[in-house]
């Protein structure tokens, strides 16, 4: 009798095309994860018990205590602040514009920007506040 040797080769499975598929969905939810960024900027908020929580897909217009205005991390002038958001919001899903200010900055500076934010064409401007206390 004749011994009958296995030609069958054993079953491989190959890697590189899961190791693959991984990579492309690492990528793919890197991509499309949005992130908060706030700007470096020592501001204390002013307070209010009101206070709710702001979209994390708004614009935010930031105004420093020297009452200097910043939109996506550059300065900007009052009178360029209608013009830029209305750029933003033309490709933005959202069309809110959170305005974080710090506490000494004067009224009038505030409603300045403010109006341009309304006039730039966004549904809801909000003023950034701190949770009071109490």
């Amino acid at each position: 009798m004749r011994c009958r040797e296995s030609n069958e080769a054993e079953a491989m499975i190959d890697m590189a095309p899961l190791i693959d598929i991984v990579f492309i969905l690492l990528i793919f939810f890197m991509v499309t994860t949005t992130f908060v960024k706030d700007m470096k900027l020592e501001l204390e908020r002013p307070k209010a018990s009101s206070s709710t929580a702001a979209s994390s897909k708004a614009i935010r217009l930031f105004i420093d205590r020297h009452g200097d205005t910043y939109l996506d991390g550059e300065p900007v002038r009052l009178w360029l602040i209608q013009s830029k958001l209305r750029d933003l919001l033309s490709t933005a899903s959202s069309k809110v514009i959170l305005v974080v200010t710090d506490e000494g900055v004067p009224a009038g500076k505030l409603i300045e920007v403010i109006d341009q934010a309304r006039l730039s064409g966004a549904e809801s401007v909000g003023v950034a506040t701190k949770k009071e206390a109490g």
